[in-house]
């Protein structure tokens, strides 16, 4: 085996990222502290061809240099949008047609290897605060919620690595459902 030259890798440029089809699926970050965690969703929602990101509340915005750090300049190509609060985020979406998940251990919550999206569904997906979670006044008027089952001593991810589990788990059965 050889490791791949990135050229080799078959990368978008930034315009043909912009051009690029997304998937009809919406990052919301709610309240999220921490700028390495936030240049992580942009990182990994350029990776995944994701439609844009949410950022509401205390989450910062860019530019930000600790955002570039882990962003890699994908904070330059995911289309973003401020919200000071995360409910007006959640209800645009919803007036939009998309159906919004909090990704959060509720009641009644679906697994995430259970989730199944539907045919040409817009989806968004909304990850909370890294010591509170998502808020309840947003879980509340969210659709329903997804978990990612855990087995061990402790019940939490890092909010990025949450991410990194979900947004590539539904945007491969996005894909699928689009033949």
């Amino acid at each position: 085996m050889r490791k791949l030259k990135n050229p080799e890798l078959n990368r978008l440029s930034a315009e043909q990222y912009k051009k690029a089809e997304k998937l009809p699926l919406v990052v919301v970050l709610d309240n999220i502290r921490s700028c390495n965690n936030i240049g992580s969703f942009f990182r990994t929602s350029d990776a995944l061809l994701v439609q844009k990101i949410f950022l509401c509340g205390i989450t910062a915005t860019p530019p930000n240099a600790e955002i570039h750090k882990t962003a890699l300049d994908a904070e330059k190509t995911v289309e973003w949008k401020y919200f000071a609060e995360t409910e007006e985020a959640v209800r645009n979406l919803q007036a939009e047609g998309y159906r919004v998940f909090a990704i959060e251990q509720v009641e009644n919550s679906i697994k995430l290897p259970d989730f199944k999206p539907s045919l040409n569904e817009k989806l968004a997906v909304v990850f909370g605060n890294e010591v509170k979670g998502v808020q309840q006044k947003v879980v509340n008027i969210c659709d329903g919620s997804i978990e990612i089952p855990q087995f061990g001593t402790k019940h939490s991810f890092n909010v990025s690595v949450s991410a990194g589990i979900v947004l590539w788990d539904i945007s491969q059965k996005m894909r699928m459902t689009r033949g």
